[in-house]
């Protein structure tokens, strides 16, 4: 995870999984009916994903001691994952850019088949710090997703989507592996990626267990997949912007993940809760020597692995479903500072018949200076209002999002509105613009 520092299986194959949403396209997911049931994930080996952890220590120890951006230790990781990747039958791309002066390398894989217009994709960073071998921060989730995608091939695996993974080059420097590999990319090919999960360490030796909650449907998959073991989780505040599904949310990409805690305490209810030591940071050995093959927690590696397995089997296989009318407002309103009343932007829908669909989505684009203030609804014709986002401790600025409601109570033609209130004060900005699709 960057150091950068934020303001403020078979249990649960049953579970029904709605769609993930992309700003315009691709078209939203469907939950895969009885006739497109999404196949059985696999139980991902703890012992191999172990293995790669030894491969990543092993790297550290011969180069160094770290397998950090710009030393020996990292691009020898970067050409072992590559490695595994290309007998596997993944065609991958290797990204160079430059930070600090050095060079610094992404590792993209592509699994042929699957719909090139609707693609979701997996990461983690594969640098560690100069500090030490990096293996839970980020070992962990980079071997997990390594053997998520080697799992793909062993199986078979034929989703509905065009399934992508990548490791990260320079996350420890700010996420600049990323925020390259985001930014090169043409706005038509950002409009395909209809998902991004991101695992930054998920091994933590006194782990909590923490779900992303930036898009709906990718965090109650993760829910759904935990509730199925019996197993609370948490939302995930601690990373908040520190890691590299950063900048694909700021291009409106939807994304969610995991997370196992890093240098925050654990209090004595999560202790309670899931075992462990309270008072006692998740990670003691965050950005430090000690992060090594020792300091890792196998129970929750083995779920955490077992949960990204879950995630892309349930969301890949899940069935495009094309978008219905769409209607939008462009003009600008401006969002007073608290206690500023709550302003509202009206769009006129006509010509639909019926009620509006259970999917019904809604894009949002909010301009302001932190985003956390903010509680969003969108408003239907008769008055009800359905909560899109609530204030809290998302400490980023703008709304850049896509929601979906469940609004089939709700005839479709009439005035909608969206409504933003901010709830405290030193903050400002406005409403961009905003669309509801049928």
């Amino acid at each position: 995870m960057s150091l950068s520092v934020s303001r403020r299986l078979a249990a649960v194959t049953a579970l029904a999984v709605a769609g993930l949403l992309a700003a315009t396209s691709p078209a939203a997911l469907a939950a895969p009916t009885a006739a497109t049931a999404a196949p059985t994930p696999p139980d991902i080996p703890l012992a191999n994903v172990k293995a790669h952890l030894a491969q990543f220590s092993s790297i550290a120890a011969a180069n160094g001691g770290n397998r950090a951006h710009g030393r020996t230790g990292y691009k020898a990781s970067i050409d072992y994952v590559k490695g595994k990747l290309d007998a596997a039958g993944f065609t991958t791309t290797l990204q160079t850019f430059t930070s600090s002066g050095a060079t610094g390398y992404n590792l993209i894989a592509d699994w042929p088949g699957g719909d090139p217009n609707s693609v979701l994709m997996s990461g983690s960073h594969l640098d560690s710090v100069t500090a030490g071998a990096g293996i839970n921060d980020n070992g962990s989730g980079s071997a997990a997703v390594l053997e998520t995608a080697l799992a793909v091939s062993r199986t078979g695996l034929q989703p509905t989507k065009h399934l992508r993974f990548g490791w990260w080059g320079a996350e420890e420097l700010g996420l600049v592996g990323s925020k390259y590999y985001v930014n090169s990319l043409p706005a038509a090919e950002k409009s395909k990626i209809s998902g991004y999960l991101n695992f930054d360490m998920i091994g933590s030796p006194n782990p909590g267990y923490f779900v992303y909650d930036d898009d709906p449907t990718i965090e109650q998959t993760f829910k759904n997949y935990y509730a199925g073991l019996g197993i609370p989780t948490e939302i995930e505040t601690e990373g908040d912007g520190r890691s590299d599904h950063a900048p694909f949310k700021s291009a409106g990409i939807p994304v969610g993940g995991l997370f196992s805690g890093a240098d925050y305490t654990k209090t004595a209810a999560q202790a309670q809760k899931w075992g462990g030591t309270s008072g006692q940071a998740f990670d003691r050995c965050y950005h430090s020597s000690c992060d090594t093959t020792a300091n890792i927690n196998d129970t929750a590696l083995d779920r955490n692995s077992d949960a990204i397995a879950y995630a892309v089997w349930t969301l890949g296989a899940a069935a495009t479903v094309p978008p219905g009318p769409s209607f939008e407002n462009t003009a600008d309103v401006n969002v007073p500072d608290s206690p500023g009343a709550a302003v509202t932007s009206p769009i006129t829908v006509s010509g639909v018949t019926g009620n509006a669909p259970a999917t019904t989505k809604v894009d949002v684009n909010i301009v302001h200076t932190y985003r956390g203030d903010l509680v969003i609804n969108l408003i239907a014709p008769d008055g009800t209002a359905y909560l899109l986002k609530n204030s809290g401790s998302d400490s980023a600025d703008n709304v850049i999002a896509t929601y979906t409601v469940n609004a089939s109570s709700e005839a479709a033609n009439g005035v909608w509105k969206l409504q933003v209130k901010d709830v405290a004060a030193q903050d400002v900005g406005y409403i961009n613009s905003w669309k509801i699709t049928f």
